[in-house]
């Protein structure tokens, strides 16, 4: 499944030239990555609070593409690639159009609360990829 979040570039997303500053491309995949699992059925907070477990980015592996610019319209596509017992690998555009602005992919642990990783919810991992 890939998972489409709109967006539309602000001022406040850009830098003096009116091009997307490059560190918000990372808070729109952030959010993209957020929406795709409310969208699985995952109540972070209660799952915080129930489970007592968390997601953190272990790693980024990023490609700046094209420039982002003041008022553009994008979508951000989120598509879980692959999940593992306490891992999700997604992959992550940020497109205007058809034409790729950035492309991500984000490796995302499971944590408790003494900040190791703990095995994922087995709802998580169904939605991988066979």
């Amino acid at each position: 499944m890939t998972h489409l979040w709109p967006l539309r570039v602000y001022y406040e997303d850009t830098d003096f030239g009116g091009i997307v500053y490059y560190a918000n491309y990372l808070k729109y995949i952030e959010r993209g990555r957020t929406e795709y699992v409310r969208d699985m059925g995952v109540d972070q907070v209660a799952l915080k609070e129930n489970d007592g477990i968390v997601f953190a980015v272990r790693r980024v592996e990023a490609d700046y593409l094209a420039a982002g610019k003041y008022d553009d319209e994008l979508v951000v596509e989120t598509e879980l690639s692959h999940a593992t017992g306490v891992r999700m690998i997604f992959d992550q555009k940020v497109k205007r159009g058809d034409q790729v602005l950035f492309s991500a992919t984000v490796t995302v642990v499971a944590i408790n609360k003494a900040g190791q990783a703990t095995r994922l919810p087995a709802n998580i991992r169904r939605h991988s990829k066979p």
